[in-house]
């Protein structure tokens, strides 16, 4: 159900150059830190989550909350890293979030915290969540039909999601982005979608569906591609392409009905952008991950608890990006995809 061997032993490092940051052998620079807090979540969304939910991980597996902020600690004052994400599965599974928040806004004043969360219960815990630290917030929610949203997501949350996008912009964490992942299902619905979020002040992105669902029905043929979907916006909006002020952002912009609302598209099959890609990742277990689409990973709360110093933390991180892959290799003809599914990875 998509939690991997843990693979163990030490990254190499040759060829790679001397310095302090997240380098790979192809020049590029992880600044991008994701961290997957929990596997659990409170939908069953079915491009990401099996109907009965990932295998749980024990908690003395998942990394403390005073281990979480270590970590970030030491990826941003030793490895370069610019800003920092907690995914889930669902981050508000996490009873402790605000604590982890808290923590690693106190060891790293200026540094941007954002969560990707469903919006489940967010409503509850926004203020509180913007008071420790946090500095902003994407929400997945890929329809603002009720009866659609039920079969996508296995249950009836609809309302709580569109409180909980509320609340987050009263708790001032702005800007809010929503997430809504690409369907042929959804298609039709996609204009609706567009139309509430320009009305409530939501920066919508569209991502294109990839072959990390826990169920293995990905087909390249049946995916909506960025192409398919601008057709259909373009049915009652005027898109205007924008420039991509930082190349290693995923999303193309375009403006709505000329300003200052905008969409965004991120087609990471059809247009990938792994060549700029400036992403590091650590899952909710502690594995270093340097890409979605790699099964390799390194294992940094063993080293962790084992009494690890930061420069030899610091050290194994440096070598596990070194050997980061060229691309996801989606379109090869031997393809296979990686073992754990979105969920068990992380946004």
């Amino acid at each position: 159900m998509g939690i991997p061997v843990v693979r163990g032993g030490r990254p190499t490092i040759d060829g790679r150059p001397d310095t302090p940051y997240l380098v790979d052998s192809f020049g590029r620079v992880a600044r991008d830190l994701r961290v997957s807090i929990t596997e659990k979540c409170s939908l069953r969304c079915t491009y990401c989550m099996p109907e009965e939910g990932l295998p749980p991980i024990p908690a003395g597996d998942l990394l403390s909350a005073a281990e979480l902020v270590r970590v970030v600690t030491l990826a941003v004052r030793e490895l370069g890293v610019h800003e920092v994400r907690f995914t889930g599965g669902e981050p508000l599974m996490r009873r402790d979030l605000e604590q982890i928040v808290a923590g690693c806004r106190a060891a790293l004043p200026d540094l941007p915290i954002a969560i990707t969360s469903n919006g489940v219960g967010l409503e509850h815990r926004a203020a509180a969540l913007a008071a420790a630290g946090l500095t902003r917030i994407n929400i997945s929610l890929d329809t603002v039909d009720r009866a659609g949203f039920a079969r996508l997501t296995r249950r009836d949350r609809l309302d709580s999601v569109l409180d909980g996008i509320r609340a987050a912009h009263r708790a001032g964490l702005a800007p809010v982005k929503v997430n809504a992942v690409l369907m042929r299902e959804t298609l039709s619905g996609t204009v609706d979608l567009l139309d509430w979020c320009v009305s409530e002040g939501c920066e919508l992105r569209f991502i294109e569906e990839m072959p990390l669902d826990a169920d293995h029905e990905w087909a390249r043929a049946n995916m909506v591609t960025a192409a398919e979907l601008l057709e259909v916006l373009g049915t009652r909006f005027r898109l205007t392409a924008t420039e991509r002020d930082d190349p290693s952002a995923p999303a193309e912009r375009w403006l709505v009905d000329g300003g200052p609302a905008a969409v965004g598209i991120i087609a990471s099959v059809t247009r990938s952008f792994c060549a700029d890609c400036d992403r590091t990742r650590l899952t909710a277990d502690g594995m270093i991950r340097s890409c979605l689409f790699s099964d390799q990973e390194y294992d940094l709360r063993g080293a962790l608890r084992a009494g690890a110093t930061d420069a030899e933390l610091a050290e194994l991180w440096r070598g596990a990006m070194w050997n980061k892959w060229a691309g996801h290799g989606i379109d090869a003809a031997g393809f296979v995809p990686p073992e754990r599914t979105m969920g068990a990875i992380g946004g």
